[in-house]
């Protein structure tokens, strides 16, 4: 299960794609753990859901931090390999515990390493919302749904309740179609959509009354029903208030988890996802937050930091952030654990050291580029720029997977340089030992030197 979710974000294919790319190639069977290789698909498409269900967010971190941790104990052990100490250790641990004779608790390690933090959104596959067309849709709906409970009553009612449908889907279209409405005939538009399904969601409470029944709609009509009733009440009161915004916005039907998250950025100022705080330690990416309503960042960063004290049994020297992490709480936080926060201290600079933070500033800066890069790649090489999953607990797994393919990447970059620095290495040797002794080694005995 876990094999084809790295396989579909690695690839960038849909679920059916997959289960065909899995039928078709046998190395992806033998990645799956597949002992011989089959020409009939494994599973089917649809197994896929359950799969991002069956697999939570917290599972894959889990997996995220034993690769990351694996990796960097392994680089550290061979830096530290030589020296001498009294500590039992163990590989699944979160910590390292040192031993001592009187059985007291480790001191704690000085610091080292460095943090950098940052958030970003994972936009989810909608389309752009707008109040017109938003309510367009719930009205389409609500027709269906009152085609269905009308079927239950139709021997008892003299009449069709009259939902005017033609005539809405004419004046919806009469401003859909303009290129740039201006806000009267849009505020028009919107409020003739409003009295549409005004009177649709009168119609089934009336046919409710009359004996219908919620039993004959679909699981999906009924959740559909539940989600307009919610739009309505949202739309009203912003219609009346002459406002667009509220809280808990609703910018989809079929997605209603999903929020609208002000980011600010150039050419997209709103982006409507999952709002994510992520952490990048020495290359590997953590997802440490990940929330479908709007929060600020700069409140995770206590957090961000005991989990990297958690993990790795100490704080870090520096934490790279933006403006937003720098307040005067995550300061006073830093300062006492002896950690350096990036950006300029607070108050009037000197003469003198005016110049020494301007390179510190600069510095900083450059620092940060490998969590935008981290970014960057899961947007534009993974699919964190659309989120294609439907439901908020696959969605978040899906999320999650991407940094858990990107760490891999970087995992497999890692071990291909040590093969190619360890066979560079043992051909040089070979060389010295040509130039040395006069005899051409083998291709057997360079063979037998490089492994």
């Amino acid at each position: 299960a876990l094999g084809a979710l790295v396989i579909k974000e690695k690839l960038g294919i849909s679920d059916a794609e997959t289960v065909q790319q899995i039928r078709e190639n046998p190395y992806l069977q033998y990645f799956l753990g597949l002992w011989e290789y089959s020409d009939s698909a494994p599973f089917d498409a649809s197994m896929m859901v359950h799969f991002r269900k069956r697999i939570t967010r917290q599972m894959v971190g889990r997996v995220n931090e034993y690769i990351s941790r694996s990796a960097t104990v392994e680089t550290t052990s061979q830096e530290t390999r030589g020296e001498t100490n009294t500590e039992t250790e163990d590989p699944t641990d979160k910590t390292t515990v040192n031993v001592n004779a009187n059985g007291d608790e480790p001191p704690l390690e000085p610091n080292a390493g460095t943090l950098v933090v940052d958030a970003t959104c994972a936009p989810a596959d909608i389309r752009y919302p707008t109040d017109l067309s938003l309510l367009n849709q719930a009205r389409e709906v609500s027709e269906e749904i009152v085609d269905v409970l009308y079927e239950q009553v139709r021997n008892e009612l003299a009449c069709k309740p009259r939902t005017y449908r033609r005539k809405a889907r004419r004046e919806y279209l009469a401003v859909s179609k303009q290129r740039k409405p201006n806000a009267k005939v849009l505020r028009k538009a919107v409020g003739g959509q409003l009295r549409y399904l005004r009177c649709n969601l009168a119609h089934i409470d009336a046919l409710l009354a009359a004996g219908a029944s919620l039993r004959a709609l679909s699981a999906r009509q009924y959740r559909l029903l539940l989600v307009i009733s919610e739009v309505m009440r949202q739309q009203q009161w912003m219609y009346a208030q002459r406002t667009h915004r509220i809280e808990d916005r609703i910018v989809s039907l079929s997605q209603p988890y999903v929020r609208p998250i002000v980011r600010g950025k150039a050419g997209t100022p709103v982006e409507f996802g999952a709002k994510l705080s992520v952490s990048v330690q020495d290359g590997w990416v953590s997802l440490d937050e990940v929330s479908w309503d709007a929060f600020n960042e700069s409140e995770h960063l206590p957090a961000q930091i005991e989990a990297y004290k958690e993990r790795w049994g100490h704080y870090p020297t520096s934490v790279h952030a933006d403006k937003i992490y720098r307040t005067r709480a995550n300061r006073a936080y830093c300062r006492e654990r002896g950690i350096r926060l990036s950006g300029p201290p607070l108050g009037r600079p000197a003469a003198d050291t005016q110049a020494q933070q301007r390179q510190q500033t600069l510095a900083d800066a450059k620092a940060r580029n490998q969590i935008e890069g981290k970014f960057g790649q899961a947007k534009r090489r993974f699919g964190l720029a659309r989120v294609m999953a439907k439901l908020p607990n696959t969605s978040q797994t899906a999320i999650a997977i991407t940094f858990l393919v990107i760490n891999l990447e970087r995992l497999l970059w890692a071990l291909c340089f040590v093969l190619l620095f360890g066979w560079t290495t043992a051909f040089t040797q070979c060389l010295w030992q040509e130039q040395q002794n006069s005899s051409q080694p083998g291709l057997m005995e360079w063979v037998a030197v490089a492994t």
